[in-house]
């Protein structure tokens, strides 16, 4: 019976190859020179005292820093083995994808410890895997297809930002309002999440494809170059999706702009119109003796024709200024 904060716990190798193991055998194939790998739930209190206990042969800087609650992404050489610590796109239910999730591993020629605080996906299909038989005998093939899982995942997550970009390009170029504006902060603070950690990522793969252990044969270097190579296309086309996003927040904003200016422009037209109309009115709505017309019964009627005209001069002279009806 396995405690409930060991997730998963396989042999690579061997009669038990495969098999979902129990406690006693768990950690057995840990200890000796059988291949085996155990997935821990690094939320569960229980579990950094089974770690210290039974895992106590582990170098203790590879113990601090797999049982770390904050961590960042790294690979680091410990003797024969290392310290791994990867991003995967975060896949949870109601939870954002680029808040990452960190797969702290510490893996050497014999055994492979892997921790995760919250679910994640390619820990599960890993376990699926095994159970479907699928050989993953070394602990080399097991870096190479975590790291195939992570990168197809992150990959699979950049296309669908690169596809909200796409789509959002065109609507800003048909329309502009609030929800695209929304939409695009939207787009960028993925983008920006995502980089935080994608960039690091891409360094840490490029540290494994060098690192000179038994375990990381030719078959398996190269197999983490091209990981390494797809890991720096995805970091290639997020900082492109950054430039992008950055592009259409100004068009936005230049839709923004032009709008006000011309909102600003026909207040200004209107205002030039109607400013001597109101100096008129005005005037001769002085209640004081000596005003002309007070006894013409059309004295009225020459007042209105007179600002009719004066309407009139001034709508000649903008459109002749090119201000109104597209006049030169």
């Amino acid at each position: 019976m396995l405690p409930s904060f060991v997730k998963f716990a396989h042999a690579l190798g061997g009669p038990e190859r495969g098999a979902n193991l129990h406690e006693a055998a768990l950690l057995r194939v840990l200890e000796d020179e059988t291949p085996a790998w155990v997935h821990l739930d690094g939320t569960d209190p229980d579990a950094a005292e089974w770690f210290t206990r039974h895992l106590n042969y582990l170098d203790s800087q590879a113990i601090e820093a797999l049982l770390d609650v904050d961590t960042r992404t790294r690979v680091s050489i410990l003797g024969s083995g290392m310290i791994v610590i990867l991003r995967s796109v975060n896949m949870n239910e109601g939870e954002n994808p680029e808040d990452m999730i960190s797969i702290r591993m510490w893996i050497d020629a014999h055994r492979i410890v892997t921790i995760s605080r919250k679910r994640s996906r390619v820990v599960e299909r890993l376990d699926a895997a095994m159970r479907a038989g699928e050989e993953i005998d070394s602990a080399g093939a097991f870096l190479v297809r975590v790291v195939e899982e992570i990168t197809g995942f992150i990959a699979d997550f950049q296309k669908d930002l690169d596809q909200k970009a796409e789509d959002l390009e065109e609507q800003v170029i048909a329309e502009s309002n609030n929800r695209l504006r929304r939409e695009v902060v939207d787009l960028r603070l993925k983008v920006i999440a995502a980089r935080r950690f994608l960039i690091p990522q891409r360094a840490a793969l490029e540290s494994i494809s060098k690192a000179q252990l038994d375990f990381i044969d030719r078959s398996t270097r190269r197999e983490i170059e091209e990981e390494y190579l797809k890991m720096t296309r995805v970091v290639e086309d997020i900082e492109e999706l950054r430039e992008q996003a950055s592009v259409l927040r100004e068009e936005l904003s230049g839709h923004l702009s032009d709008r006000l200016n011309r909102n600003m422009f026909v207040l200004s037209i209107l205002s030039a119109i109607f400013l001597p109309l109101g100096f008129l009115t005005g005037l001769f709505g002085v209640n004081v003796g000596g005003m002309p017309g007070v006894d013409d019964s059309n004295a009225f009627m020459w007042l209105c024709v007179a600002m009719g005209g004066l309407f009139a001069t001034q709508l000649i002279l903008l459109w002749r200024m090119g201000w109104v009806g597209g006049g030169q």
